[in-house]
């Protein structure tokens, strides 16, 4: 039992080292440059190591995205925890995002990049298994819990829209506080004066 556990341990840590090899590579070079013989060369290990646990390059990549989609929805937690108010607590989480964001490398790893490779509907998998979820649940929370699930979806894609387009508006040399200050106060007049059934405007 002993043997087997260390054999998971070792499985494990050379799966992690993997990943970590490859995040570095891909933040730093982007998908298309990086070939699988420098993951390994930076892991330390072998190209079988590499497709013992990956099935190419590609499967490599998602893991990575997973890996990085979960430390920035960390991040965004953490960001959020003295929150006075749910929608507080969605205005700072904001903000954690976009600093987040600026790791580099990550915009094109998670804005650019992971939708080209994985395609549109695996990302939005990934999303809503990390910082989506969170932020629906975020939202459900400001609204009560009569609110609409369908609602509080369609609330969340564009507010999630929202942020990264203020993501790629920073990295385009735009001020990133002026675009923080105004998610905020759109988080705020949205979330805080949610209309009613009974007067919300209907389209043609």
């Amino acid at each position: 039992m002993q043997e087997r556990r260390s054999n998971a341990d070792r499985s494990e840590e050379t799966r992690r080292a993997l990943i970590e090899a490859g995040r570095m590579l891909f933040l730093e070079k982007g998908y298309a440059a990086t070939g699988t013989p420098e993951v390994v060369a930076r892991a330390g290990l072998t190209r079988g190591a590499l497709y013992h646990h990956f099935k190419d390059k590609q499967a490599l990549f998602r893991a990575v995205v997973e890996s990085e989609a979960r430390q920035i929805a960390t991040e965004i937690e953490a960001g959020a925890l003295d929150a006075a108010s749910p929608v507080s607590a969605l205005a700072q989480g904001s903000r954690a995002y976009l600093k987040a964001m600026k790791t580099p490398g990550r915009l094109r790893l998670m804005l650019l990049e992971g939708p080209s490779v994985l395609g549109p509907e695996t990302m939005r998998r990934i999303d809503l298994a990390t910082g989506g979820r969170e932020l629906r649940l975020g939202i459900a929370d400001a609204l009560g819990s009569d609110a609409p699930a369908a609602r509080i979806d369609a609330l969340a894609d564009l507010i999630s829209a929202m942020f990264e387009r203020a993501v790629i508006a920073g990295a385009s040399g735009e001020d990133v506080e002026l675009y923080a200050q105004t998610v905020q106060d759109l988080l705020t007049r949205l979330l805080e004066r949610e209309p009613s059934a009974e007067t919300s405007p209907t389209l043609p």
